[in-house]
Order: structure tokens, then C-alpha cells, then sequence
């Protein structure tokens, strides 16, 4: 019963206040510590292989820490009162979510985008994507805004409750831990996870040890979405017809759910720091991306959200029904 409280105490502080500009979170932790260890790696390792160890040691200390401090700080809580732990551990948790944050972004964008203020907007989205955006028309902008609120729609909402579920049914583990974890692999792969230089051998294990704990959340996810939709099979064949072509073992799947289901094309040619990358196009392009399309996703994301959300909450009730 106590873990089922923490998922909807955390689920409605999410909602209702959401990351609130200025307060700490646990990821500016995590991003603090990885940047210090990238740091002390690129000084002194200067091989492929002594890098790609580093890599290995920083992703297991980040991720274990992670997990570990946040459970330490718990069960502390808990042994000075219940109410202490119960609390504590689900604001740790609220912070693993990012649903309310991303509708906070979207709007940010959208709001000046229907003024007519297409610089302000370009502006504002330059803080939510790694694309440049100085040249954006008003299409590509609600492409890119689509694109960064169905991606993250996995690693940013889904994938951490699947690992909080997971661990409130492991005893002594508990919901927010897991989630911890999963968001510190996260904010590595976000950080360091790239083929680029400096980090092409730093970052080679947090990216595919990311892409590892991302895969079976992911496509939890479109099998959900797919059954809202009411077309589970459609959309399940557009996936598997497009998907499959894009890079990213999950990116692609988790986009292409929603394009499939709003009748709308996603991907195409994008431009970062002066260097042109083509994303091969998810879906079919039926109606053009507009802010109402935007809102649809943010819509469906909420519904998946909350499915699971119920269908653990029952679960974790069951004993108490018997």
C-alpha cells in the first residue's frame, strides 16, 4: 500500500507542480559529478581503451550511486519517521518525471509561435533541442517541437515509471531508486552519449547502456499507445515499416507511435552547429503538424501515463482486497 501511495503522491506533484525553475533536482547533481569525472577522464586518459574503461567505471558509478544514495536517503528518512520516508521518496520520484515539464516546454514555444513571433519562439526552442534553430520557418519549429515531446515522451515520462513499478514490487528496493538510476543512465547518455568527439569511446557505454534500459519501456509504450489509438494494428505496421530505419533503437519507435496515430510525417533534414543530418521520415505525412497536433500528443503521453499509473496502483492494492 505505502509504494502505491508514493506512485500517485509523485504522479500528482508532477502535475501540479511539476520542476519548478531554481529548485535543486537530482539531476544537476548527476550532471555536476559527470562532468567533473568526463573532466578527470579526458586528463588523464588519452587511449581509446583507457577511455572506453572510464566510460565503463563512470556509467556503473553514476548509475549504482544514483540509485543507492537515493535509497540511503530513504530508508534514513523512514527510520526517523514513516511519514518522513513516504514523503521524501515521493518527491525524489516526482523529480524522475517530466510530463508536466514537458508541456511546460511546448507551451513556452507555441504561446509566441500563434502571436506571430517566429525569432521568440526560435529563441525559446533553442533551450529544448540541440538543433539550430536560427533559421527555422513556423513548420519546422512544430517539427521539432512534435519531435522532442514524442522522443522524450519515452525517456522523459514512460521509461522512469516503468522502473519505478518495477522496483515498488522488489522488496527493500522501492519505487524511487529504480527510477534514480534510470535517470542518471539518462542524463549520461544525454551528456556524453555521442559519436562524436571527445566522447566517441568515453561515451560508447553510457549510450548503449541507455538504449539496453530504454528498449522494453519503449516498446511497452507503443503497444500502449497503439491500443488507445484504436488502430493497434495500423500503427503497429507503420512502426514496424519506418522505425526500423531510423538510427536510434528507440527515438524511432517512440516518434514514430505518435506520427502514426496523429496521421502526421516526422523526421527529415536538421541542422546542427553549421552540419546537415538527415533522419529518415516516420509516418505519413495525412495532415500537417500544427499546435493542436502538439497538444494531442502531450494528450496521449497523459493517457499512457496514467494507464499504467492505475494498472500498478490495482495491483499493489490486490492483498489488500482478499
Amino acid at each position: 500500500m505505502t509504494s502505491a501511495i508514493i506512485l500517485i503522491i509523485a504522479a500528482g506533484l508532477d502535475y501540479l507542480i511539476g520542476d519548478p525553475w531554481g529548485w535543486p533536482h537530482p539531476v544537476q547533481a548527476m550532471g555536476w559529478v559527470i562532468s567533473h569525472l568526463t573532466k578527470s577522464a579526458h586528463k588523464y586518459c588519452h587511449h581509446s581503451l583507457t577511455q572506453r574503461l572510464a566510460g565503463i567505471a563512470l556509467g556503473i558509478i553514476l548509475i549504482v550511486g544514483s540509485g543507492s544514495i537515493g535509497w540511503l536517503i530513504i530508508y534514513s528518512a523512514k527510520s526517523l519517521h514513516p511519514l518522513l520516508g513516504i514523503s521524501l521518496e515521493s518527491i525524489l520520484l516526482a523529480s524522475c518525471f517530466a510530463l508536466s515539464s514537458l508541456r511546460t516546454a511546448a507551451v513556452a514555444v507555441l504561446k509566441p509561435l500563434r502571436g506571430g513571433k517566429l525569432a521568440e519562439a526560435r529563441n525559446i526552442l533553442s533551450n529544448y533541442v540541440g538543433r539550430d534553430t536560427e533559421n527555422l520557418s513556423e513548420v519546422e519549429i512544430l517539427r521539432a517541437v512534435l519531435e522532442t515531446v514524442t522522443e522524450n515522451a519515452t525517456d522523459g515520462v514512460m521509461a522512469p515509471l516503468f522502473y519505478a513499478i518495477v522496483g515498488a514490487f522488489i522488496p527493500f528496493v522501492g519505487a524511487a531508486p529504480l527510477a534514480l538510476a534510470y535517470k542518471a543512465s539518462s542524463t549520461l547518455d544525454s551528456m556524453i552519449g555521442y559519436r562524436e568527439a571527445p566522447y566517441t569511446y568515453l561515451g560508447w557505454f553510457s549510450a548503449r547502456l541507455e538504449d539496453c534500459l530504454t528498449w522494453v519501456p519503449c516498446r511497452f509504450t507503443v503497444m500502449t499507445l497503439a491500443l488507445l489509438s484504436g488502430e493497434p494494428l495500423y500503427v503497429w505496421r507503420i512502426c514496424r515499416r519506418d522505425a526500423v530505419s531510423d538510427p536510434s533503437p528507440n527515438s524511432g519507435w517512440s516518434e514514430c507511435v505518435y506520427a502514426a496515430i496523429l496521421g502526421v510525417q516526422m523526421g527529415g533534414t536538421n541542422w546542427y552547429r553549421g552540419v546537415a543530418k538527415y533522419k529518415p521520415p516516420l509516418g505519413d505525412a495525412i495532415y500537417p503538424i500544427t499546435p493542436s497536433t502538439i497538444e494531442r500528443a502531450l494528450q496521449l503521453t497523459a493517457y499512457c501515463f496514467l494507464l499504467w499509473l492505475g494498472v500498478a496502483i490495482a495491483i499493489l492494492l490486490i492483498p489488500l482486497n482478499r
